[in-house]
């Protein structure tokens, strides 16, 4: 298979690519409505690339029946108006099916998660990637990684196997490694998205990545693309610019080992009246003494 085949995926990878959230109902269920207006919202604010079940999702705490529900939802509501890159993992039968069931649904690229397991292998993270890759030879595969350990040469490995293997998202928070890793593994073999979102995208963009990954793009799509379009151009003071508009935004889901990720993210769109604020354990809400800070910078990026 020719990797012009994925000239569309990967040109949608070099992106701002959009982790939406997962709306939760009063009765704790998917809701429904909320999820497509906020869908609609990323897509009439520019956004082209859209990672249903990925982390910003919630994706280790749907059921299997409500990711599948997400999945549809987001290819019923994005048409043709973005690439969808849905995001799959746990075990292999798992995430083989969940793979072929976005394939079903008309996805064209799928993320997938790094394996959740307490022994990782370099080999056996070649072989878990490639039972995935394998089964859905006509979309574009993204593996997800976040092992510092995990050499350049393994990715090189898998995509000499699976050709669809075609972007990376690297979330390891070391901009250095990052640059070896993706010259090691093939600078311009890869899309390379930098996984850690906004406040890492400028390193990542200098030693070659080209998108980003974006949770903040759920609350306001505008200061993502004004990130990118500066990244594009070369112009990092500007880059920095947004960088300093976005920290304390960032830096409040970041503390604490991310234990407020999610959290920060849904706080703010209930700030602005678009979702309720729940959220699944593991996560937890905001503290009510905390929730003013962060609907007040919401509240500064919608003027």
């Amino acid at each position: 298979m020719s990797s012009v085949t994925f000239e569309t995926q990967r040109t949608a990878l070099a992106d701002v690519v959009a982790i939406p959230v997962t709306p939760f109902a009063e009765d704790g269920t998917v809701d429904q409505g909320a999820h497509r207006a906020l869908l609609r919202r990323l897509l009439d604010g520019g956004i082209t690339t859209l990672t249903p079940n990925g982390n910003t999702g919630e994706f280790y705490a749907l059921t299997p029946e409500e990711r599948r529900l997400v999945t549809e939802l987001t290819m019923d509501e994005v048409g043709e108006r973005a690439v969808v890159l849905v995001g799959v993992g746990h075990d292999i039968p798992t995430a083989v099916a969940s793979a072929e069931h976005a394939r079903a649904v008309g996805a064209r690229m799928v993320m997938v998660h790094q394996p959740v397991h307490p022994y990782v292998s370099q080999g056996g993270w070649v072989d878990y990637h490639r039972a995935i890759a394998e089964a859905v030879p006509e979309l574009g595969v993204v593996p997800y990684i976040r092992n510092a350990q995990l050499s350049g040469a393994r990715l090189a490995e898998l995509a000499d196997d699976c050709p669809n293997v075609i972007g990376v998202k690297y979330a390891v928070p070391d901009a250095a490694r990052f640059a070896a890793f993706a010259r090691d593994a093939g600078l311009d073999r890869f899309v390379w998205v930098a996984g850690l979102a906004e406040p890492y995208a400028p390193s990542y963009f200098s030693a070659g990545a080209t998108g980003f990954t974006s949770g903040l793009v759920n609350v306001a799509p505008a200061v993502s693309l004004n990130m990118i379009e500066a990244l594009r151009s070369g112009d990092y003071p500007a880059a920095m610019k947004v960088w300093e508009q976005i920290r304390r935004f960032e830096e409040l889901r970041a503390a604490n080992g991310s234990a407020d990720n999610v959290t920060v993210v849904k706080e703010a769109l209930a700030s602005l009246g678009l979702c309720r604020r729940d959220v699944r354990a593991p996560s937890r809400r905001l503290p009510e003494d905390e929730r003013a800070e962060v609907a007040s910078i919401a509240a500064g990026w919608s003027i």
